[in-house]
């Protein structure tokens, strides 16, 4: 006796080749029905034998595609409709948009011996792909998808890409980008004044030949194009820096493979495996002392952002190369990825020789992933290729229309989807019209995907952030989240964390509340003070401030954030007064004028200008400035990378500090830190210094010791402390959580933001 059951299944189900899954496995099973796509996910309806069918949904639940992602599985009896065999129907675009764009992979084993077989039609094609790899979320209009919601639609399939196409046991079937040489994109070269070079093949050839003469390119990638030069001369890298005006500030390198990645690195076994993986973000792992690579590509500085080949071209190219490359995101500082050749031409036409294009045209920009391994655990620094847009199932299903918006710098927006949060790429800094063109450009993009209009806006309380200024100017109920407070959410959205925790947010700045332990404390002369070493005790609907570091004066407000030396000023009035110069001998002096000193002191005394800051990231610049590491910064975070790469001792002691209801007081660690200067010793601060943040975490842990234990903020990005810190609190055996998917840094912001909005 036949029965009929319906399955709903959401997921990311969609471009996976989930269907000709379902319809291979109906076949086996020897079931009828059909299976489609619709607007919340995959559906389909089959008829057998009850125990056949049972067989059948297991092994849907286990036996995935290898991109596809389950995140409910609902099955219902239907009425029994007799099915004489098992198809594939075309998509229903009748519900509302609930399907899970899927992210763009890199190319799968399968296709790259395709690429690499002499009998193969697609021998050497260079925009090779198939159901298991290639673009998805780059390519998308709109939803479901389907090629003609693509950037593919106005190539016309040949025939014998059509047949892949429409046949379901095919690796093909259903393939939206799929092409090949007779029907599929071409690749064009051109110098930068847009004269046509090649075609074809020989275009990769002759870009290879621009590289090796030290020649500096743009080639297109999967969500954009990258700068590219040749990662083993000093001169090529040299001359990218001056031209590209990018004096300090790392580059990535891409490598033929993970062979090549471990002649020039030192990777653990979980780095290696993120590098090779599906996704190839590019990971932060250490830089080995014998490299052949350009000192001038990661200066001053321990470790190195690799990655290896992630599209056939890039493999193509490497067969015609012997060396790694510099592959550095193509835009102008604090610009979003470019995506069009027009870009590049008008933009970079002045750093690069020449540019390697082809005309399937990326819709959706999306930067590579940005990613390193703390204690056996991925941390996420850069949302982008391979993991963007990242969706996290909703244990409940939320009918609100939300909209987060995010922060200032490292820019990303979040909305609810009824069954999931989905967190977009990377946007990056809100500093520039491009950038902030963009992110409309986002959320228009993720509106136009869901049919979203949103019903409530999140931003944070920062009134000059453009994206709170966003916010407030739509005809929407808007509403604000503390910035630490977001950080600290973005990390309980991912766990689905629904108890209380003891929260430690460190970052370089954020909007304060002025509130310690529920007493009111007005910042000076009526500015709201910035905070930025927040510990405090959190659930998803209330925060109370704990703890804090003593707040200090930013002189000249955002300037202290570009001038590492003013902050050190700053904390040494605190600790010494006016007359430093008579008392102190250090090398920051020389970086001032005695006049600029006595002007500065007496900015400090009456907070001109001069909001208070708690930020833990301008006390890793007041330490590198102290030491002479740094005294104007060309690159966020450059302070705690110079520290993290003179640490060496784990065992080193802390520094001295006092605690006092709550409120951190370094003045007794700068005083050592001055000394140690003074005498000439030193290479023992930055251990001293990373390992005292660990005692000050360990001291708040202690008294909160039945609470779980969260991190958030972009401080934690330093390696070194972070598993110095969860070392020391594993040996507590404390249950501690961190994020891993979602950005730590301020790209986490508009999860948190959301996560406040859907559970208040």
């Amino acid at each position: 006796m036949g029965v009929n059951r319906e399955l709903s299944i959401k997921g990311i189900v969609q471009g996976v080749g989930f269907r000709p899954f379902i319809y291979t496995l109906a076949l086996e099973h020897e079931l009828h029905g059909y299976v489609l796509n619709n607007c919340n996910g995959v559906y389909v309806e089959v008829e057998g034998r009850p125990l056949d069918i049972d067989n059948f949904t297991q092994k849907i639940k286990t036996k995935l595609p290898i991109l596809a992602r389950i995140d409910s599985l609902k099955i219902k009896n239907g009425t029994f409709k007799e099915y004489k065999d098992f198809k594939i129907l075309q998509s229903n675009h009748s519900d509302t948009k609930r399907a899970i764009v899927s992210p763009d992979i890199a190319i799968c084993d399968k296709c790259l011996n395709e690429m690499n077989s002499k009998e193969n039609r697609r021998y050497k094609y260079p925009l090779i792909n198939c159901t298991e790899c290639g673009p998805r979320y780059t390519i998308i209009n709109t939803l479901p998808y389907d090629r003609k919601n693509t950037s593919m639609y106005k190539f016309i399939m040949c025939k014998n890409c059509q047949a892949e196409y429409d046949n379901p046991l095919d690796r093909r079937y259903h393939a939206q980008p799929i092409s090949c040489y007779d029907c599929g994109p071409s690749i064009r070269l051109y110098d930068n004044k847009e004269t046509l070079l090649c075609e074809k093949n020989e275009a990769i050839e002759e870009i290879s030949r621009f590289l090796k003469q030290g020649k500096i390119v743009a080639i297109k990638g999967i969500g954009g194009f990258h700068i590219v030069c040749d990662a083993t001369n000093d001169e090529a890298v040299k001359d990218l820096r001056m031209r590209k005006k990018r004096s300090k500030k790392p580059f990535a390198v891409m490598f033929s493979d993970l062979n090549s990645v471990k002649e020039h690195t030192i990777c653990n076994e979980k780095e290696r495996e993120l590098i090779n993986s599906k996704e190839r973000p590019i990971v932060i792992v250490e830089k080995n002392s014998s490299t052949s690579l350009s000192n001038e590509i990661a200066p001053d500085i321990k470790r190195l952002g690799v990655m290896i080949a992630y599209t056939p071209l890039h493999h193509l190219l490497f067969e015609h190369i012997n060396f790694p490359i510099v592959a550095t995101s193509a835009n102008r500082s604090n610009e979003p990825i470019y995506r069009t050749f027009e870009q590049i031409r008008d933009n970079l036409g002045s750093v690069v020789d020449a540019i390697l294009d082809f005309d399937r045209e990326i819709i959706n920009a999306v930067d590579d992933s940005v990613v390193q391994v703390v204690e056996g655990e991925m941390q996420t620094l850069r949302l982008g290729r391979g993991y963007a847009p990242l969706s996290i199932p909703l244990q409940n299903s939320n009918s609100q229309k939300i909209l987060a918006v995010g922060a200032q710098q490292k820019s990303a927006i979040a909305l609810s989807n009824s069954d999931a949060a989905i967190l977009s790429p990377h946007i990056g800094d809100l500093e520039s019209i491009e950038s902030f063109e963009y992110f409309e450009r986002t959320i228009e993009t993720f509106k136009h995907f869901y049919d979203f209009e949103s019903e409530k806006i999140i931003c944070d309380k920062h009134p000059d952030y453009m994206s709170s200024k966003w916010a407030k100017s739509k005809n929407v109920i808007h509403s604000e989240v503390q910035h630490h407070y977001a950080h600290i959410l973005a990390c309980m959205m991912e766990h689905d964390l629904k108890e209380k925790v003891l929260a430690f947010s460190f970052d370089g700045t954020g909007y304060g509340e002025d509130k310690m332990n529920g007493e009111a404390k007005e910042g000076a002369l009526g500015y709201k003070s910035l905070w930025g070493s927040e510990i405090m005790i959190c659930d998803r609907n209330t925060t109370k401030r704990v703890g804090h570091m003593m707040p200090l004066p930013l002189l000249g407000s955002s300037l202290s954030i570009k001038e590492p030396r003013r902050m050190a000023l700053s904390m040494l009035f605190e600790c010494y007064g006016s007359d430093i110069e008579d008392k102190l001998n250090l090398e920051l002096f020389s970086d001032f004028s005695s006049n600029e000193i006595k002007t500065l002191h007496k900015v400090w005394e009456k907070r001109l200008n001069s909001p208070l800051t708690s930020s833990m990231g301008r006390l890793f610049d007041i330490v590198a400035s102290l030491t002479g590491l740094l005294q104007i910064t060309d690159y966020e975070g450059q302070s705690g990378l110079l520290l993290e790469s003179l640490c060496f001792d784990e065992k080193a002691l802390p520094f001295n500090y006092a605690i006092s209801n709550g409120l951190i007081d370094i003045k007794p660690m700068i005083k050592e830190i001055i000394t140690l200067s003074l005498n000439a010793t030193k290479q023992d601060i930055p251990d001293r210094f990373i390992n005292t943040l660990v005692a000050i975490i360990s001291d708040f842990s202690d008294l909160y010791p039945n609470l779980p234990v969260l991190f958030s903020g972009g401080v934690f990005q330093n390696r070194t402390l972070f598993q110095r810190v969860l070392k020391q609190l594993k040996k507590r055996s404390r249950v501690c959580y961190m994020q891993e998917k979602s950005p730590i840094n301020d790209g986490g912001i508009a999860l948190g933001q959301l996560c406040y909005a859907l559970y208040n």
